[in-house]
């Protein structure tokens, strides 16, 4: 009788280890699962973010946003031209699902007349040039021009490295500008 007692019990144990094994396995899967779908929310929303942002309508060549997101949280960078680019693109990301807060760090550029002819001339110094002029096609050209009391800030991503050397050297070669930071990425 014992020995029954004993077997009946061993197998019991046995039935609750493997049962404790498969919900350990189930738990690991479903957890696996919400992280995969975590990220992928947030992929979802990261291209949304930029969505937003690329359709603003004063958005242009002359601005520069950029943005991080983290969990809910938006945080914006750049610079723009236009106080009213600011609020805008704080109030688009703010509206979309799954946004719980967001931090605007967007710089607004000085209003300067001499900044903006050289916006105008740096334009014309990159885009003018031959080996250049395709990214100029889009609806947002991919090289942003950021000009602040005479230095020149060059951002975005260009097909090569070579494009990225023209970029920088049309900038520097426009009468009046103090400086040029090459900040294009090679994507």
């Amino acid at each position: 009788m014992r020995k029954r007692l004993r077997a009946l019990f061993v197998t019991l144990m046995l039935a609750m280890a493997m049962v404790a094994t498969s919900y350990a396995g189930t738990a690991e899967k479903q957890e696996n699962k919400k992280q995969r779908s975590e990220e992928k929310y947030r992929g979802n929303l990261t291209k949304e973010v930029r969505h937003q942002l690329v359709m603003l309508p004063w958005y242009s060549v002359f601005d520069n946003l950029e943005y991080k997101v983290d969990g809910d949280k938006v945080t914006l960078y750049g610079q723009v031209t236009r106080p009213s680019l600011k609020s805008d693109a704080e109030a688009v990301v703010k509206n979309l699902e799954g946004v719980a807060s967001v931090v605007n760090n967007i710089e607004v550029l000085p209003v300067s007349t001499m900044d903006d002819q050289l916006r105008r001339a740096v334009y014309r110094a990159i885009y003018g040039d031959a080996a250049l002029s395709r990214y100029s096609i889009q609806a947002v050209p991919s090289i942003h021009i950021i000009v602040k009391n005479g230095n020149v800030t060059l951002e975005g991503v260009v097909d090569s490295e070579m494009d990225k050397n023209v970029a920088n050297l049309r900038a520097s070669a426009v009468a009046n500008v103090f400086s040029v930071k090459n900040n294009l990425v090679v994507g």
